[in-house]
């Protein structure tokens, strides 16, 4: 590309000054990504304003053959909302810039009738969530990063969270979108019906696409009755068996109510207990696992169905020990045993995560077989194990052992292949709810039928011939 300079100042003219960075001081929380390990290089970030100003970025940007990484609250965890990584992934000659959406935050309509929201793709997903509160009303997609990670972002990762086995992930609450594509025309889908056979489902190929398609500008959300009312409890567990065998249970005694389950184990619970100061541990004792369960809804009737939810669980046995929030300031104690894991992780030091699904059934199977192969690679090693049941999705993370915390990266890549390995074998998957990125990207074409991956990227020629949306990410080149 030649004449950066005056693109650039053409750029500042459409938009203005302050939304187009390019001094190191201003782009550098933009081009590195929440993990550390991935950080990039763009000729600019870019942040606009309107999906009109979106559209004509893109459309100049494709003129100019410069990549467009669009980019949400940029919390991510595979790299895939920086341009350029710097980890050897070969893609880096070509001039980018970060298309940051984060100033458009506007909700557009909430309609109580037909219970839909449109939000702009930078909103952030708290600040939604207190948007459709203020209907009573919910949108069930909550994160541990909700307080920055933004709806273009979820939509184009499909996340998943706490509540997908009530709710399902991202992609069952979409009813339409806003996107502005790779030659920077617009297309409005934002369509709030929730009956439309009229051709292919064209904004399912948008939600997951991680920016490599198009950009998304702005969503037609469901929204679901507000459930004010949440009794929580936390039960000790003999096995990962045990918790997926309890997942019938809790549903018959709970019925749709029933809104999570999620487990970890007790390496988990000790780095929380270790590096989150309010954190407490509810048990006189350790135990190996712990399921987290909670019943919402709008009545009396949710304390009365956890209490049968539990008292069914300890009939079925395996449940030694259990403690029940009596107030709302207990259940956000238990819940922060839960969602502090992660951040608990990061404080320990340098991890290896891994964000793996298998059907339900085989999830003890997969945790038992890793077990024995993964400390047989590196002895010491500790698994922090935790995730949700209710979707067969495990956090599958490794943290160095506390003899060795220099010894966990240079293992990374034959751990990483064995745990894939195993998850290939009961028919699993590898991105769960995380996406690709670079960080996937590989494996996931070496787990993918041929067929599979020609679909994909004919998908991809057909909406971005020039390969200027995201490049890098998600498919690899060839």
């Amino acid at each position: 590309m030649t004449g950066t300079d005056d693109w650039l100042d053409e750029l500042r003219a459409l938009l203005g000054d302050s939304a187009v960075l390019t001094a190191a001081a201003d782009t550098e929380r933009y081009v590195s990504d929440w993990t550390g390990r991935f950080r990039g290089e763009a000729l600019a970030v870019v942040r606009p304003a309107s999906t009109a100003e979106v559209s004509e970025v893109v459309r100049r940007c494709a003129a100019a053959r410069v990549a467009v990484v669009p980019q949400g609250g940029n919390t991510g965890l595979v790299g895939g909302g920086v341009p350029v990584a710097t980890d050897g992934d070969g893609v880096g000659a070509r001039p980018s810039v970060v298309l940051c959406l984060e100033r458009m935050r506007a909700v557009r309509a909430l309609d109580t009738v037909a219970d839909t929201v449109t939000v702009e793709a930078g909103a952030v997903l708290a600040d939604l969530h207190d948007a459709v509160a203020e209907v009573d009303r919910l949108f069930p997609v909550s994160l541990g990063s909700q307080g920055s990670c933004t709806v273009g972002g979820i939509v184009s990762t499909n996340a998943g969270g706490t509540s997908v086995l009530r709710y399902g992930m991202t992609r069952e609450l979409v009813l339409g979108l806003e996107v502005v594509l790779p030659d920077g025309r617009v297309w409005d889908g934002l369509r709030a019906l929730r009956k439309d056979n009229s051709g292919y489902d064209l904004k399912q190929l948008f939600v997951g696409a991680e920016g490599t398609l198009g950009v998304v500008t702005a969503a037609t959300l469901r929204m679901v009755p507000a459930t004010p009312r949440r009794a929580t409890a936390l039960l000790a567990l003999s096995s990962v068996r045990t918790a997926t065998d309890l997942l019938p249970v809790l549903r018959a005694a709970a019925g749709e109510q029933l809104t999570t389950w999620e487990l970890f184990n007790r390496a988990s619970l000790d780095l929380v207990l270790a590096h989150v100061p309010a954190a407490r541990d509810p048990f006189a004792r350790p135990y190996a696992w712990y399921g987290l369960v909670e019943v919402a809804g709008g009545g009396d009737e949710v304390d009365a169905r956890l209490e049968a939810a539990l008292a069914d669980a300890v009939e079925a046995g395996g449940v030694p020990d259990a403690v029940v929030a009596g107030s709302p300031a207990q259940r956000e104690v238990l819940w922060l045993l839960r969602e502090g894991i992660s951040e608990a992780q990061r404080v320990e030091g340098v991890a290896v995560k891994h964000d793996v699904s298998v059907p339900i059934a085989s999830l003890a199977e997969l945790v038992a077989r890793l077990e024995e192969r993964v400390p047989a690679l590196l002895p010491g090693v500790r698994l922090i194990t935790y995730g949700h049941v209710g979707d067969g999705n495990l956090h599958y993370n490794l943290s160095a052992p506390v003899e060795a915390p220099g010894s966990l990266l240079p293992a990374s890549e034959e751990l990483t292949a064995a745990v894939y390995a195993v998850v290939a074998d009961l028919g699993g998957s590898i991105s769960a709810e995380h996406g690709l990125g670079v960080l996937k990207r590989d494996a996931a074409a070496g787990l993918t039928a041929a067929v599979e991956l020609d679909l994909m990227r004919a998908v991809k020629s057909a909406l971005d011939p020039l390969g200027l949306m995201n490049p890098g990410k998600v498919l690899p080149d060839g």
